[in-house]
């Protein structure tokens, strides 16, 4: 009876919202309708639906280890009906205000093109200029607030104010100490200036300057460069890898080298923008499965088998199925078991992406593939980031001594792009040593045991407060579902009045119903900080249908 103890429960609410604009009799009518319809036709309350293709639910419980608990928890039907008109009525004002502007009424000024350039080609898509300039600019001032400090688990932030609803800001002179940092991705708390990881940087910095200024295959080829790729194929438990100074590049730039025409690309739907333009670049065939959906991933392999390419119906050449190990934006881990069972069944190469997952996932902070206690050789080619757990920046990619010898020839990355920065390149070694237990000390193993609870801890401690969280228990990375519009601005500016830090996300990054704030928890936070967050229900925020959904789903895998 989810449905009629949200309503009943918000029945004031809702008699001011109807109030607000109808006569006062007509919303009285309203309300009471529906009230006597609920109490009269109770909707009794679904409890997760136990069936191999549920979500929720592996399709292959025998592949895993432990219980794997996911928890995706549907929009309410009536939050659901309330987005669509909270943005429906932001557009209609939108188009009201443009419609104004061209008669010189609206007199706020926009972002527009010259006269003498009308006849070019517009510079933003119609619908996205709207967007940005209508929707977008109202909570405009949630992001990109300047940090002054290292953004570790507490920092320091610049106080702006807008003279003219976000189009510009201007510095207050005033800084905000102390904010508690839940946006960032410094999972293992290696975002310092001091210790050993800024004590080994700082003589890195001293020993080889700040940069190389060459490439890897001309003169910037440092030792330090061959001694971090060592130290990550003994990481990661493969024969060989490769350093790249960009993330981003690393998916992009590679992929194209991996694939090319009379391939196939098996994406998740989810997955990051790296690694869509890695695909669309390498002019592979793209095919998209539901987000780790093993039935969905499943039914494209044989579709890719049985028909092979378009028009001339021959093999393809290759077929890669790429994944990420946590997805940022959900919270939710790969199902990796089922990934390789289907790999290897179908015949198929697996690119696995591992920018949230490798540190912050398994007992040895190793990534997913730990984290399931798979065989790393099961994994063709293993990609990851420096920029999250280790506190640093750039990516790598491992796997066999022949696939890394071949990318070190074809990679526009490899041969292009400058070398990485000799301090960031000491900063991931003395971290990963760290991690690895090879400095002699548990600061490490500390570490990872820290972030494991901390993220326990977190989750349930929303979950307790009646929000909707998305993810799996075991991931740091933790949304929580705000899904109008209108809230993403209002929290975010509500939490930094508490001295607190988050990361609004809402459409066109989200579906448009499913906007959220993002809490990303680290090592280097004290049970004592996460206890200052305390999310009030005065936005109406506090939609869970389910409170015992998490306990039911881990007694069934039990």
């Amino acid at each position: 009876m989810a449905y009629r103890t949200v309503f009943l429960a918000k029945l004031p609410f809702w008699s001011a919202f109807f109030h607000g604009f109808l006569s006062g009799v007509l919303a009285d009518l309203i309300v009471n309708t529906v009230e006597a319809w609920i109490n009269h036709y109770p909707l009794k309350e679904k409890a997760p639906v136990q069936r191999p293709n549920n979500p929720n639910v592996p399709h292959n419980p025998s592949l895993y280890k432990k219980p794997f608990v996911e928890s995706f928890e549907e929009t309410p039907l009536m939050v659901a009906v309330l987005t669509y008109m909270g943005y429906g009525i932001l557009t209609i004002f939108g188009y009201l205000r443009d419609f104004l502007r061209q008669w010189n009424i609206e007199k706020r000024h926009i972002a527009r093109e010259r006269d003498e350039q009308k006849d070019f080609v517009p510079l933003y898509q119609d619908f996205e200029n709207f967007y940005n300039r209508n929707l977008y600019i109202r909570i405009r001032d949630n992001w990109n607030r300047p940090v002054c400090s290292v953004p570790g688990p507490k920092m320091d932030l610049i106080e702006r104010s807008t003279p003219n609803y976000n189009w510009t800001f201007e510095y207050t002179g005033r800084v905000l100490k102390d904010v508690l940092n839940l946006g960032s991705y410094n999972y293992l708390g290696f975002a310092e200036n001091k210790g050993p990881c800024a004590d080994a940087a700082i003589e890195a910095t001293q020993a080889y300057g700040v940069g190389v200024g060459s490439t890897r295959c001309e003169m910037g080829n440092l030792d330090i460069h061959e001694e971090l790729e060592q130290l990550v194929a003994r990481f990661l438990g493969v024969e060989s890898s490769m350093a790249f100074g960009m993330g981003f590049a690393t998916n992009s730039m590679n992929i194209p080298a991996l694939t090319g025409k009379g391939c196939l690309i098996l994406s998740d739907e989810l997955n990051h923008a790296s690694l869509v333009l890695g695909a669309r670049l390498s002019s592979s065939t793209i095919r998209v499965f539901k987000h780790n959906n093993m039935q969905s991933l499943e039914k494209l392999l044989r579709d890719a088998i049985v028909h092979g390419q378009p028009r001339t119906h021959r093999p393809w050449k290759k077929i890669l199925i790429v994944v990420e190990g946590i997805y940022s934006m959900e919270g939710s881990i790969v199902r990796l078991p089922e990934i390789i069972a289907l790999k290897k069944h179908y015949k198929a190469y697996l690119y696995l992406d591992e920018a949230h997952s490798i540190g912050a996932l398994g007992p040895n902070g190793k990534g997913v593939v730990d984290y399931f206690g798979l065989d790393p050789k099961d994994v063709d080619i293993m990609m990851g980031t420096f920029t999250k757990s280790f506190g640093a920046a750039g990516g790598y990619i491992g796997g066999k001594k022949e696939l890394i010898d071949y990318l070190r020839c074809h990679s526009h990355s490899a041969v292009y792009a400058t070398s990485m920065s000799p301090p960031v390149a000491q900063q991931i070694i003395t971290s990963m040593k760290i991690i690895m237990g090879e400095d002699g000390t548990t600061l490490g193993a500390d570490r990872l045991r820290q972030l494991h609870e901390n993220t326990t801890y977190f989750r349930r401690k929303l979950h307790d407060m009646g929000l909707i969280i998305y993810g799996n228990e075991d991931s740091p990375v933790i949304p929580m579902m705000l899904y109008m519009p209108a809230k993403i601005g209002a929290f975010g500016r509500q939490m930094l009045k508490k001295n607190i830090g988050i990361v609004g996300v809402g459409f066109p990054a989200t579906p448009i119903i499913e906007s959220r704030a993002r809490f990303c928890v680290s090592a280097a936070h004290t049970r004592e900080m996460l206890n200052t967050v305390n999310i009030s229900d005065s936005w109406q925020s506090k939609y869970v249908r389910r409170l015992k959904y998490i306990n039911e789903t881990l007694t069934y895998y039990k």
